[in-house]
């Protein structure tokens, strides 16, 4: 098995949390050739997609987790699969890398996810497409828009549509004396748009990430809970993460999703739930497989690479 990945630079990831490591040594574990590149890395000759790649290897040493050799030139057709793991922001050179993608996939290689899905699914609009399952929602650059759905709902969530990591989202009250340019600084003076969710009380018990692969959800959430004088949950402002079983209703979402998202070649995705509400589904590069391997003994990144054989048998 020849298996590419395509991440930000491997030196700078953070070895104890790195999702994409522990799929790497997995990989490696199965005895597939691994390669490494950056999204830049990708071009098509004429209609070849071709790639800068470096073989990999990998190792559990918190000091030195990689070696890379020679660069090498291929044609992307000589790869098996392409695991896609470039963080957002999801800007006009990602969706440029997805169009190369979609050539590789053409060439016959199985790229995760498939690139015309990671186009489609847009990390906070998809969740959209499931208001059984979802809070009160609106996506609007318009200023008196979004200033009239803060005055109904009272208390409610401002964010980016292409951000991650907790990055710019703000929680805004009906009275907030900021509310203006609070607005005008997400929407860059009414010009892009951004979500508007009504914030939910029970984020103090945690923002729980659910992974599925293929539409199945591990059984296990890893609920990420605020530091204190904080609203956001997320790992990378601080927050704690708790380990805790699938309750009713996080199966009851992943079943209304799971079908649409086996569909769309989204082979792993991680969704986020507050409550009983799920907030957005993760397509890009979602992380926690390693949290969750900790501290239940578990081996997600085995079922992935079970998923991808058989898919590739296929």
């Amino acid at each position: 098995m020849k298996l590419a990945v395509i991440m930000d630079p491997i030196a700078s990831i953070n070895y104890k949390k790195d999702s994409t490591l522990a799929m790497l040594l997995e990989a490696q574990q199965r005895d597939y050739q691994l390669y490494y590149m950056l999204a830049t890395d990708l071009y098509l000759s004429g209609s070849q997609p071709r790639a800068r790649v470096q073989p990999l290897q990998v190792q559990p040493d918190s000091q030195e987790w990689f070696e890379l050799e020679t660069p090498q030139d291929i044609a992307v057709d000589e790869l098996d699969v392409i695991i896609m793991r470039k963080d957002p922001p999801f800007n006009m050179n990602y969706i440029y890398a997805t169009y190369l993608l979609e050539a590789a996939e053409q060439a016959g290689v199985l790229v995760v996810n498939k690139a015309r899905s990671l186009r489609d699914a847009n990390e906070k609009l998809f969740a959209l497409q499931f208001p059984q399952c979802t809070p009160e929602c609106l996506v609007a650059s318009s200023a008196d828009t979004l200033k009239h759905f803060i005055r109904e709902q009272t208390d409610v969530i401002l964010k980016p549509l292409d951000g991650m990591g907790g990055k710019s989202i703000f929680r805004v009250k009906h009275d907030d004396p900021n509310v203006n340019v609070i607005i005008e600084t997400l929407t860059e003076q009414g010009q892009q748009p951004i979500m508007a969710q009504r914030f939910i009380p029970e984020i103090i018990k945690g923002d729980k990430r659910i992974l599925l692969i293929d539409g199945e959800p591990v059984p296990y959430a890893l609920a990420r809970i605020p530091g204190k004088g904080e609203t956001r949950a997320n790992l990378a402002v601080g927050g704690k993460a708790q380990g805790q079983a699938l309750s009713d209703r996080d199966r009851w979402i992943c079943q209304q999703l799971g079908p649409r998202l086996k569909e769309m070649g989204l082979l792993f995705v991680g969704i986020d739930v507050i409550g009983d509400y799920l907030t957005e589904v993760n397509v890009t590069s979602p992380t926690c497989i390693r949290e969750l391997d900790t501290q239940f003994d578990l081996n997600i990144s085995a079922l992935l690479m079970d998923k991808i054989e058989e898919k590739i048998k296929v």
